[in-house]
């Protein structure tokens, strides 16, 4: 017997209709499972309806470090060119997992890649050859699982549907390896166990190159010791939310990934020294140029270019919250 913990609202009918056939007999999803649906079901999938999810319009949940325009795809271009370190740009394709609809990092913007090319979530990337894989907040929108530790064990919190309400409830299980032998009563990991697998399904692809994923993450050891309440958190209209089970399809659902994880699927397929910065550091280290160049061409005014520039760098903004993960594959 597991213990069930409070109900959200009634989702609409035909998320309920999914569920129960998602769910069968058993009448319980894994949160992963439940995620996958409300995030990836083909017509009521958060990531799947027809709608602007991103920027500052009415209507969007978030935003991202591409919100700040051309500026964004400038650094990234900027910094990759410095990690090819004197090969020739012009003999990769640029390869954007994850791209929203319509966009990428690139749109708009002058580079010397060979071509750029989108994939959206869910679609097949179809790497080859060499390339530069790139990503903006790909992993932290993979399914996680949900464990509790109560009593000296782990429990699982599934999903299941009572009285047309969705309830979170704890369920004894065989926990993966990763997680601790003991934590402390009621202790929460958002294990991101389908982000790593998503790192080493890329790598086991036939190409070369550079790989850079911009992305929110902490190490097993903080996610393990120094996040008690786990990660998880949902997005609507720009406002965070700790109920995860609210207006499935129509709300975003995301964790901290974990870095150590994700490195060890790079090394494991071929990448070496898989290096962990933060989106301060990563650009001040590898897009310097462009930075002291933009900042001397906008010194006489506050521009918009100008601005761009402090919200993706500054450690109050966006430079601290995002980390980018890199690595380097020759063969």
């Amino acid at each position: 017997m597991g213990s069930s913990l409070p109900s959200s609202p009634a989702p609409a009918a035909e998320f309920l209709a999914a569920f129960r056939a998602a769910a069968g007999a058993a009448g319980s999803l894994t949160f992963a499972q439940f995620m996958q649906l409300a995030l990836y079901h083909p017509a009521l999938g958060y990531y799947r309806r027809d709608r602007a999810r991103v920027g500052y319009g009415a209507g969007t949940d978030f935003f991202t470090a591409s919100t700040s325009g051309p500026v964004f795809g400038e650094l990234v271009t900027a910094a990759i060119v410095t990690l090819l370190t004197g090969r020739n740009p012009g003999d990769f394709s640029f390869v954007e997992i994850g791209a929203e609809p319509g966009g990428g990092v690139l749109a708009g913007v002058s580079h010397p890649f060979a071509s750029t090319r989108t994939v959206q979530v869910g679609e097949p990337a179809a790497l080859s050859g060499p390339c530069i894989v790139f990503s903006n907040e790909l992993f932290d929108a993979q399914p996680f699982r949900r464990f509790v530790f109560r009593h000296g064990a782990w429990l699982e919190v599934n999903v299941v549907l009572r009285d047309d309400a969705l309830v979170l409830l704890e369920q004894p299980v065989a926990p993966p390896a990763a997680l601790p032998g003991v934590a402390p009563e009621g202790y929460v990991i958002d294990a991101p166990l389908a982000a790593a697998t998503l790192a080493g399904e890329l790598g086991t692809q036939p190409w070369t190159g550079l790989f850079v994923a911009f992305d929110y993450g902490k190490s097993w050891r903080e996610l393990t010791e120094a996040c008690p309440a786990g990660t998880a958190r949902a997005y609507h209209r720009h406002t965070q939310s700790n109920d995860l089970l609210a207006r499935p399809g129509e709300q975003d659902l995301t964790c901290h990934i974990c870095w150590d994880w994700l490195a060890a699927a790079l090394s494991a397929h071929g990448f070496a020294t898989p290096t962990v910065e933060s989106q301060e550091a990563f650009f001040i280290h590898h897009a310097a140029h462009y930075i002291a160049t933009t900042a001397a061409a906008e010194a006489a005014h506050f521009s918009q270019k100008k601005l761009s520039l402090l919200q993706l760098l500054h450690p109050s903004h966006l430079g601290q919250k995002f980390q980018v993960l890199h690595a380097w594959r020759d063969r």
